[in-house]
Order: C-alpha cells, then structure tokens, then sequence
C-alpha cells in the first residue's frame, strides 16, 4: 500500500489512490482533484433521524453515497463515517442534545462548572454515540472498497464551547478566570484525546497516519497526519486569544497523531496566517471559501509549505473546463499544493476525466 503507518489493507483500487496521495506529500507529480459525481448538498437530511439512531440504516446511507464513486474519474478515495454532528464528543460525556427533522442535531443544553468537573474522570467509550460509531465500524469492516474514517470530533476549544457556552467568551477575557478556562481546556483536551485513539483503532489505523473524508464521499490520504481539528469557535476570538488559548492547546491535541488537518467556518486572516506557520499544521481547509482571496491564501499556503485542501468556488458562468483552467492557473502562479475539492459539476463522466485529466496536466512541476 505504499504507507507502514496503515494497519489494514484495502481493495487495490483503494491502495492505489493512497500511492498517489503518498506521492503527492512528498512533492511528487500534479496537485490533486476531487471530481463530484452529482451536485448534491454535504449532507442527506432527508430521514436523518431514523440513521441516526441506527447504525445499520447510517451506514447504508453512507455506503451507497460513497459507492457512486468507484471508477469515478477522480483522485479522491472512496469514504464513509458515522455522520453524528459536532455533539458526538460533548454527548459522551453527558451533554442533552436534539434531532430535528431536517437538520443536524444540536445541543440542547450546557453544563456547569460543577457539572463539567464532575465529569472529569468520565470516559467517552461508554457514550451512546460512540457505541453507535463502534457498530458502524465493524459494519464497515467487511467492505475494503470503501474507507470508514473517523467521526467528527471537533477540535479542543469548540468542545469546550459546546460544552460550557457562551459564557467561555466573557471567562476567557477575565484575567481572573484564567485558572478555570485553563481546567476547562484541559478536560476538553483529555476527550479528545480519548475519542480520537478510539476511532482510530476502530478504523484500524496507527496514530500517525490517517484517510479523511471531511464529511464528503472523497477523502485524502494523510501519511504524516493522524487527526482532524475543526475550530469554527474560534473565528470569534482575538489573534491574541489564539496565541494564547487556542494554539497551545491545538498543539498538544495533535502531538500524538504526528500532525493535523484543519477546518474552520468563517473568515479570520490573522488565524488563518497561524495556521499556516503552525509545524504541526499539514493542510487547511475553509468552510467558507468565497470569503477568501484564493491567490492570496494559495500563496501563504505555498510560503509555508501548507497543503490547501479545500473547495473553492466558481464563478458566474464558468464552466467545469474554465473552472479547472483558472484553479490550475493559481496553483502555478503561487506554487501552492492543493487538493481541490471540485464545485464544478461535471455532465458526463467523460467530461469528468478530463477535468482530472486537464488539472493534472496544468499542475504537474515542470
């Protein structure tokens, strides 16, 4: 397969598209491009509720979604998880939340101080949706055509704001309150930790290394990246807060795991420039792109030696062809390494191979 780090095997199809993304990290060959085989939204909502009490339901929602992918002209591998929303990690440790029809679900309370130092000692194994995530997994387990990746885990900070709410903002500006955010950082810090190695070993992969598949149905071989963070609090604090609150602990999330991929909602320049210089920091994606100058964070990118691994949008009356065009023309502007995440829909499958085709082409190092 290419990857020491990688414990189980997959189908050859599979082992081929982690070669290429091998190859791709080591600066090897053309940037990377994830065609999408239909326009349809991130997420299936309709029926959510019945998948997602039922672990047997969820995966077979998510393997038919991944299954349109195989021999699909794209370099995205084939990928499936337990699709269980932001409070998969604060519902094990005993935060209320709700499902509502047609919608993700969401906490339906907060914890306390007391509530949350209660806790500390509380493993997220025994949570009902990790139990749900660990019968997914061996559901999966049969099928080495499709990878399962890990649950979504949030990242340190977001599962303390889940968790505490709002009321972490006003803390977090109180000098006098330094000592409990600090406790509240850490105890988030320890969950994650915990719920990571978890779904690792349930996918069966070793720290160090990972597949993810970003809540989509194409996902990207990490060989030096064990871990996913997604910090969309984070927008809403100061670069200096950053500095101080959210870096340190980022750091130490990601430690064990060799290294991170890292998504945030919302546009903030300076974090977005920190991720960048972060050593531990292997790729960036945004959850709102249009907010963004794709040259210029395509050159930060390139400056640092940070993987852009992101959708970037068309534009009005851009084809799938002048759409490939244009990206590819920043990538060799700035000398970026990217994994484009397609928004342009391809009508054939025809004239999605040339879309990969083409984006190879006009990437591939002279």
């Amino acid at each position: 397969m290419g990857d020491a780090a990688m414990e189980r095997r997959y189908a050859p199809q599979v082992a081929q598209k982690m070669d290429l993304h091998a190859r791709f990290w080591r600066g090897e060959g053309p940037s990377l491009i994830f065609v999408p085989v239909a326009a349809r939204d991130l997420y299936d909502l309709d029926g959510y509720r019945e998948r997602f009490a039922d672990p047997a339901l969820m995966y077979e929602a998510e393997r038919a979604r991944a299954a349109s992918m195989h021999g699909w002209p794209t370099d995205g591998i084939p990928t499936v998880r337990p699709n269980l929303g932001t409070v998969f990690v604060p519902s094990c440790i005993g935060q209320p939340y709700e499902v509502r029809e047609g919608a993700m679900p969401w906490p339906a309370g907060t914890l306390t101080r007391e509530e949350l130092r209660a806790r500390s000692g509380r493993s997220v194994e025994s949570g009902e949706l990790m139990q749900r995530a660990l019968a997914f997994y061996r559901l999966a387990a049969d099928d080495d055509s499709i990878y399962a990746y890990h649950a979504d885990t949030q990242g340190v900070f977001d599962i303390a704001h889940l968790l505490y709410g709002e009321s972490i903002f006003l803390d977090l500006a109180m000098e006098d309150e330094r000592a409990w955010i600090d406790e509240l950082l850490e105890l988030s810090l320890g969950w994650f930790l915990e719920a990571t190695h978890l779904l690792k070993k349930a996918v069966g992969e070793r720290d160090g290394s990972m597949v993810h598949g970003h809540g989509t149905d194409q996902g990207l071989f990490f060989p030096t990246a064990g871990a996913r963070i997604s910090e969309d609090t984070a927008t809403l604090l100061s670069p200096a807060m950053i500095e101080d609150a959210l870096l340190p602990y980022m750091a130490r999330s990601v430690e064990p795991f060799g290294g991170a991929f890292v998504h945030y909602c919302g546009k903030h320049d300076a974090m977005f420039a920190m991720f960048c210089a972060a050593p531990w920091c292997r790729a960036i994606d945004l959850g709102n792109p249009e907010m963004y100058d794709a040259a210029a964070i395509a050159r930060q990118c390139a400056e640092t030696g940070t993987v852009l691994h992101t959708r970037l949008p068309t534009e009005d009356g851009e084809d799938p062809v002048d759409y490939v065009r244009r990206i590819a023309g920043i990538v060799r502007e700035t000398g970026v390494r990217m994994v484009l995440r397609a928004t342009a829909v391809p009508e054939t499958r025809e004239q999605a191979r040339g879309m990969r085709d083409l984006f190879h082409e006009l990437t591939t190092p002279a």
